[in-house]
């Protein structure tokens, strides 16, 4: 997803004048077709994320859109302040591409694991979070992107990861990528496609399991979410992010403020907790009950069956 995010840019970049790209230390050779052919508008900074959101503000203020790159962890956690005050506070439109959300950087432990990053932009007023499921996904949400009045933060998982078929992106809206059903699964990011196996196998075992896709975690499809508190028994919410404060949490909120009767409602993430092994995301997902065996054993434990 890295890759096409950043080959989106430079396409973006072609068709509009005001795009311009800042990164903090990346690899050499980092998007130089764009170097190459607009040196101008790219910029490539060191290990510096504080001064690179408040260049990005300021290349902002003077009519640019800046596409902000580096690790997930390093934008949210390293230069909050920045990002509230010089990008939210005066609602600017600077994109934040966040490479490794979740688990990705798992071989380098806690330092580079974003599980939190969700939860600190979501706090944000005016940031709008997005964590598309693959890298065709990302094409959409990056052609989506440039037209919108403030600041936007783009979660994105190690790249190669599997494709979920569908054909369209609305920001703000979910999509159903399994109808609605008694168990609905909510996802965002990467989990989109493992629940998707999660209920091709519950199905297999005679339950019938819809998936809701919200890819656009902030703003919410809060409409989305109260079909599917209407239609289903169960509802379960599954990320690659502490249980406090991203999807599930915002998902809640919804329920919460619209009031009646709720389905069962069960909050699928990772722990409250810094992690403290070391091994793949796929180790480390499993490790958190988050492959699609084990979120259907789940749901089946939670029916009873």
């Amino acid at each position: 997803m890295r890759k096409t995010s950043l080959d989106m840019v430079h396409e973006l970049a072609r068709r509009d004048k005001r795009v311009v790209f800042v990164g903090s230390d990346l690899g050499v050779g980092t998007l130089n077709a764009m170097k190459k052919e607009m040196p101008e508008r790219f910029f490539m900074e060191g290990v510096a994320e504080q001064n690179i959101i408040g260049m990005a503000a300021g290349l902002a203020m003077e009519g640019f859109i800046p596409y902000v790159n580096t690790i997930a962890t390093f934008l949210t956690r390293r230069c909050f302040e920045q990002v509230a005050v010089d990008l939210c506070l005066h609602k600017l439109p600077v994109r934040l591409l966040a490479s490794g959300g979740g688990m990705v950087y798992a071989p380098l432990g806690p330092t580079h694991l974003a599980i939190e990053d969700m939860a600190i932009m979501r706090a944000l007023p005016n940031m709008t979070v997005v964590a598309p499921s693959d890298a065709e996904e990302m094409k959409r949400v990056m052609a989506a992107s440039l037209d919108l009045p403030g600041p936007m933060y783009v979660r994105f998982g190690k790249g190669g990861d599997p494709v979920v078929p569908q054909t369209e992106f609305t920001l703000g809206r979910a999509a159903w990528i399994r109808p609605k059903a008694e168990v609905i699964l909510v996802s965002t990011g990467v989990m989109t496609e493992r629940c998707v196996r999660a209920a091709d196998l519950l199905k297999a075992a005679g339950i019938v399991c819809g998936v809701l896709h919200m890819p656009t975690v902030k703003p919410l499809d809060a409409q989305a979410v109260l079909e599917a508190a209407r239609a289903a028994k169960l509802l379960v919410t599954v990320e690659e992010h502490v249980v406090n404060g991203g999807l599930g949490t915002a998902v809640a909120e919804v329920l919460i403020d619209a009031g009646g009767v709720l389905p069962a409602v069960r909050r699928l993430g990772l722990a409250d907790a810094f992690t403290k092994n070391y091994g793949s995301q796929d180790d480390l997902l499993a490790e958190a009950g988050l492959q699609p065996e084990q979120l259907a054993d789940t749901v089946k434990a939670a029916l009873g069956r």
